[in-house]
């Protein structure tokens, strides 16, 4: 519903005329000491019919006190979400560091993924999760593609670049091995494969019908050959992963 509308029909279900909000606020401006905090009965009805007329904060102001109701949810009606504020300075000036004053998104999802390890010690698989924010967007077709890992606290084959106990998030769109050009190990492309018996991460080459799982050669772990895809399958590719410093 547009926000016009949304606002008329607020005002309806209160059973609160358009002079009577005229009144309530001339009150409101007067305790105030600011003619700002007036809403007019001509101003209230553009409000209420053109979707391109929004209130000023003074005004929205009055409109909560006189409908009762908190000046944020007056804000949701013109798409303000009050709460997202801080997520965003982030964006408005990335190239500064900061300490953040709220949990990401991101460590709150790590936080539910961890919950459903069953076997620490074992890379695998986890199940998707639904995010309380995949409602408000529906539209973002990139989350139905979008997979997670456990790295298994037995499974070093990427340290210490990934180092056990990571959470990894997968673009399962990219399941087939292609050449890739790369310059340094953290542009290589990192998979999240599929085995007989479970779960592997690592880089990979092609030979022929072989697949090569190939470790970081820091991590005293083998090359292990599979055959491709009998033996082992492509789950996706690594995007992004959340690995500890510290134990």
């Amino acid at each position: 519903m547009p926000a016009n509308q949304s606002l008329k029909s607020l005002r309806t279900s209160l059973n609160v005329t358009v002079r009577e909000v005229e009144l309530e606020s001339r009150r409101i401006a007067e305790a105030k000491g600011d003619k700002r905090y007036y809403i007019s009965n001509a101003r209230l009805t553009q409000l209420e019919r053109n979707a391109l007329s929004e209130p000023s904060l003074w005004k929205l102001f009055s409109l909560s006190a006189i409908y009762q109701v908190q000046i944020t949810e007056l804000m949701r009606i013109y798409d303000v979400e009050a709460e997202e504020s801080e997520k965003y300075t982030a964006i408005a000036a990335p190239n500064v560091t900061r300490l953040l004053t709220h949990v990401p998104q991101s460590c709150r999802t790590n936080q539910m993924l961890r919950r459903l390890v069953r076997h620490p010690e074992k890379t695998t698989l986890l199940p998707r999760v639904v995010n309380a924010e995949d409602d408000k967007c529906p539209q973002d077709s990139e989350r139905k593609f979008t997979g997670y890992g456990y790295i298994g606290l037995q499974d070093f084959t990427m340290y210490p670049l990934i180092r056990p106990g990571s959470i990894v998030e997968i673009d399962t769109r990219q399941n087939k091995w292609t050449l890739t050009a790369w310059r340094t190990e953290f542009e290589r492309p990192i998979f999240f494969f599929e085995l007989r018996h479970g779960y592997a991460c690592g880089w990979c080459d092609l030979q022929g019908r072989l697949l090569l799982l190939i470790p970081h050669q820091s991590s005293g772990v083998s090359i292990r050959r599979f055959t491709y895809p009998n033996e082992i399958e492509i789950v996706g590719r690594v995007k992004k992963f959340t690995t500890s410093c510290i134990d």
